[in-house]
């Protein structure tokens, strides 16, 4: 009898499969890091996505039994998860961030970005007035500028992406949260599908991963699409490009909020001059830079 065969036969309830995932996890060499950073939760997440259950699910319904396809179902996942390395947001086809639901599939990234701490305290006290225009560059899912638009309910956001698939995830997230009345997906490489238009605030998680850290990174994150992560060898290219062009695209009070992770060193040295007021950031994570339009426009002249 096979080992999924035995599973199968052995385990009943909903509480047996996440003690035996939680078992499995641990006797493998899996990394957390897309919406849990350990074996337990990532099992929970898993069992009861699988289920189409919520996280707060009542306990006393745990000694629920299955049914035989919602047992099969869940060992593919997990070992879909064990072998293949494949982040579980893909596997169950949804994310959370800012307590939201989002659509995913391998065509964005795993929502994660550390801007969302900012994003709860309406960017204070860096942002001077209330934001009537948003721009989120390299929106993936969308979940930073819909976030924004649900926190700034007067303001209009645009979101852009270079990647066609990624905006029609996008586009459903839109839909999902019933913001498409201030949302607009705009496909663009950086500000070329943008004219003219001018921002208060424009949110940017681009793509910043240098070329050693991403040959070294867990295999979960070759899973990810590429092209959202990587950026040249020391993971500037889009950010040098970005930096000389953002300033014209902001209104006078304008900021831009920036996340660039492991590559803040980098940035730092290849920009000595530049004032970066680097965010520290409550629930960790770092990298992530604030800039005004009169500073952006400094950088641009020297």
């Amino acid at each position: 009898m096979s080992k999924h065969q035995t599973a199968v036969r052995d385990l009943q309830s909903i509480q047996d499969f996440i003690r035996w995932t939680y078992s499995r996890f641990r006797r493998s060499d899996i990394f957390y890091g897309h919406g849990t950073d350990n074996a337990w939760d990532e099992a929970v997440q898993l069992v009861l996505g699988a289920l189409s259950l919520p996280i707060d699910f009542d306990k006393d319904l745990l000694n629920s039994r299955l049914t035989y396809n919602e047992k099969k179902h869940i060992l593919k996942l997990v070992d879909t998860r064990i072998h293949k390395r494949e982040p579980l947001p893909y596997l169950l086809g949804e994310a959370w961030f800012m307590g939201l639901p989002f659509k995913v599939t391998k065509d964005t990234l795993i929502p994660r970005s550390p801007i969302m701490a900012l994003l709860q305290n309406e960017f204070q006290p860096w942002l001077q007035h209330y934001p009537l225009a948003i721009l989120d560059m390299c929106t993936g899912t969308g979940c930073l500028g819909i976030a924004a638009a649900l926190t700034f309910e007067d303001a209009s956001v645009d979101i852009t992406d270079i990647s066609e698939a990624a905006l029609a995830v996008a586009a459903e997230n839109i839909e999902m949260h019933e913001v498409g009345e201030q949302v607009t997906a705009i496909q663009s490489d950086m500000f070329e599908g943008l004219q003219d238009k001018q921002y208060d605030l424009i949110i940017c998680n681009p793509p910043y991963v240098d070329a050693e850290d991403y040959q070294t990174a867990p295999k979960e994150f070759h899973n990810e699409p590429q092209l959202a992560l990587t950026s040249g060898d020391d993971g500037l290219d889009f950010t040098r490009k970005f930096l000389s062009q953002a300033a014209k695209h902001l209104h006078d009070n304008g900021i831009v909020v920036y996340e660039v992770g492991n590559s803040e060193i980098a940035l730092q040295e290849a920009y000595p001059d530049t004032p970066f007021m680097w965010v520290e950031l409550e629930h960790g994570g770092n990298g992530v830079f604030v800039l005004s339009k009169q500073e952006l426009m400094t950088l641009q002249q020297e």
